[in-house]
């Protein structure tokens, strides 16, 4: 599928977005101004960027505790999320969910999850509502190779089938569920092979090349649309951080990890092909790191300067006591 110069430096910026985000947040954590655990998406820019671009905007995501990268990627404000990790009151859920629970119905995107894999449950009655009201909305889940272990994938999977419900299933094999190998969690090669089993048609592509998720999740996207039901796309991909930031990563060589980032970088990979087919410079480039940038230091600003949720408004939007 061709895709026009204006969308192909989108994504970079997109995916640029991301990667500072993320390392601005991993920052101000070892600084202390950010409580409880973070899960950074670096490593992963291509596989949210690629997926929420190939959807229209009326269309939903759900997300994981690994969530910061598919918001942005999804339309998400810097200085709301920024707030939200801070726990103040401007963030998008009043600072009452934190990093885990960011969420932005407005922009389709129906949040972060904690609970591994209870974002796949969501986006299947989702694509089930919009197939009741007719509405041709899809809805895509993203999760980890770790998810794909729990109940509700597939539950999910073969519910999703039998009704021919318009859902993508996203998954992002960055190789570790927490501290533990795909090669030991897994009895199959691919995550992808799972699919078969529900007759759900499925496609591995390589999760550090953002035009290859887009065009995967786009055809997913239209066949749904039309009636065809569930496709399920694996992206092979890579986390070069830690299961959450502060992770000591024994499981794991420093050598793996270098050679992820200098061969496979998602980021450089999408600059040299941008670079290579003239549709971005150098100075280009320049200018729109120096943009993003001082985006980021922007929501920094605002959540450190917002106010934290006050008592008066503790119960707000709480329905279970």
């Amino acid at each position: 599928m061709e895709l026009n110069q204006d969308t192909l430096i989108e994504m970079y910026r997109t995916m640029y977005k991301i990667r500072a985000f993320e390392e601005k947040v991993g920052e101000l954590y070892l600084q202390g101004h950010i409580w409880g655990a973070v899960h950074l998406y670096s490593g992963e820019e291509a596989m949210g960027v690629g997926a929420c671009m190939a959807l229209n905007e009326d269309d939903y995501i759900t997300s994981t505790h690994r969530g910061h990268g598919h918001c942005i990627a999804k339309g998400g404000d810097l200085k709301k999320m920024m707030a939200e990790i801070f726990g103040r009151a401007t963030g998008y859920c009043g600072g009452k969910g934190g990093s885990m629970h960011i969420a932005n119905v407005e922009a389709g995107n129906l949040g972060a999850n904690a609970i591994v894999g209870d974002g796949i449950g969501i986006a299947v009655g989702v694509a089930l509502a919009s197939k009741v009201k007719g509405t041709e909305q899809v809805a895509a889940t993203f999760f980890g190779d770790g998810a794909t272990g729990t109940g509700i994938f597939h539950e999910s999977l073969n519910l999703a089938s039998i009704l021919k419900l318009p859902v993508i299933f996203v998954s992002e094999n960055n190789q570790y569920a927490v501290s533990t190998s795909v090669k030991y969690s897994s009895p199959v090669s691919n995550i992808a092979d799972r699919a078969s089993a529900y007759s759900i048609p499925n496609q591995i592509v390589d999760g550090n090349d953002v035009v290859a998720v887009y065009e995967a999740v786009k055809a997913a996207s239209v066949r749904a649309r039309t009636g065809d039901g569930p496709t399920l796309i694996e992206g092979k991909t890579y986390r070069w951080e830690g299961h959450y930031k502060g992770d000591p990563e024994t499981y794991r060589s420093q050598s793996e990890v270098d050679e992820q980032r200098e061969k496979h970088d998602p980021i450089k990979l999408f600059e040299t092909h941008l670079i290579s087919n003239n549709l971005l410079t150098q100075d280009q480039i320049q200018l729109v790191i120096a943009e993003v940038d001082s985006e980021v230091q922007q929501a920094v600003d605002y959540a450190m300067n917002s106010p934290e949720p006050s008592i008066e408004n503790l119960m707000d939007n709480i329905y279970a006591e």
